[in-house]
């Protein structure tokens, strides 16, 4: 099976009979693929403050309504409580199990977000000769906490999250130009080079994903993450929070060249 020729439609068929329950990087070429933050209503505007203010770390795609599991934009015939390999479950902030679906969990009282995912830039770095090492590695991309404090809204407030892509400094500077056509999807780079600039102080050890090889004369580029709500909510501790699991995205029906700019 070749996982990049698949349509939308049939990743996510793979994913709902739990075919597929691995990370999605490299599935359905050419698709944007989101991050997902579930939260009760009570607390949906100040996060929607939140991704709003935070625009480099959580870019809306789509809104889940009230009561609703379809993303009305995105994918009009998906089920997003079981359309997603693998699931976290936040209890009053603290990370209680993963799962591959959550219909038991998802009431009417709760409303989804779809954040954009870096994964969706990944097919135009690759096109440019930029090497993907956790592709090449075949693992989950490294993500990391950050010392970079998003701006707060309401009860939210933490860590900004970035994913960590190795490669040569000249790589780097292709790199910055070729993800600056992605605004909605996180954009350019936050920081490139040493990660203790930025609090982090082992790349061998990332908070989300896996560790992945950085050879002699590369650098690390980091980008914002949409993992960063994950991190926010271990410190703003809602009563229930549904993620994703890191790496295991919505495969959405939306082109990455609609989310480009020339």
């Amino acid at each position: 099976m070749n996982i990049s020729e698949l349509t939308p439609a049939q990743a996510r068929a793979l994913i709902r009979n739990e075919e597929w329950t691995k990370p999605t990087s490299g599935m359905a070429n050419g698709y944007i693929q989101t991050n997902l933050a579930v939260l009760p209503k009570e607390l949906a505007f100040e996060f929607l403050l939140f991704c709003q203010r935070n625009p480099k770390a959580c870019p809306i795609i789509d809104v889940i309504e009230e009561g609703s599991a379809v993303a009305a934009l995105a994918a009009p015939d998906s089920n997003v409580k079981t359309d997603i390999p693998k699931y976290r479950i936040y209890r009053d902030g603290e990370f209680t199990e993963e799962r591959t679906e959550v219909k038991d969990l998802w009431t009417d009282e709760m409303v989804g977000f779809l954040i954009g995912c870096s994964f969706t830039f990944e097919e135009a770095l690759l096109k440019n000769g930029i090497p993907i090492r956790h592709i090449e590695e075949g693992c989950n991309v490294p993500m990391y906490k950050t010392s970079i404090a998003c701006t707060k809204a309401g009860r939210f407030e933490g860590p900004t999250v970035v994913s960590m892509r190795p490669m040569t400094e000249q790589q780097a500077i292709r790199a910055v130009q070729v993800t600056s056509r992605f605004p909605s999807v996180h954009g350019a780079p936050i920081h490139i080079g040493d990660p203790s600039k930025i609090g982090i102080q082992d790349l061998n050890q990332p908070d989300f994903g896996d560790a992945v090889s950085v050879n002699e004369g590369e650098v690390p580029v980091f980008w914002a993450c949409g993992v960063t709500p994950q991190a926010v909510a271990m410190q703003v501790k809602p009563s229930l929070m549904i993620t994703h699991a890191p790496g295991h995205m919505l495969i959405t029906d939306m082109k990455n060249d609609e989310f480009s700019i020339l």
